[in-house]
């Protein structure tokens, strides 16, 4: 396990603190509860050892309760899955202008 703490600050305002790394999980003694990062996710920023990572756009995936701590990935939601998100979202807006049942 990397022995680095890390603080991920959310577009929500939250502070989450305190928190290790194994493998792709972020690992925190404190609970950690998907509503902690409802409007949140988009700027993440993400701090350890004086270096500051920016991340636009980031999904929860899972949170597992493991004994007493709490492990937690997110993941960085591509350009083109945007870009997917976007287009449907214009084609669903066309069809419901034109009165088309799609």
């Amino acid at each position: 396990m990397d022995h680095s703490y890390y603080k991920l600050v959310l577009s929500n305002g939250r502070e989450i603190d305190n928190l290790r790394m194994n493998g792709n999980n972020f690992v925190s003694d404190s609970a950690i509860t998907a509503d902690m990062f409802e409007g949140g996710l988009s700027p993440v920023m993400v701090y350890t050892d004086g270096i500051v990572e920016a991340h636009n756009n980031m999904d929860l995936v899972q949170i597992t309760k493991m004994g007493n701590e709490y492990w937690f990935v997110l993941r960085d939601i591509s350009q083109k899955e945007l870009d997917d998100i976007r287009i449907r979202a214009d084609v669903d807006f066309i069809a419901m202008m034109a009165d088309i049942e799609l």
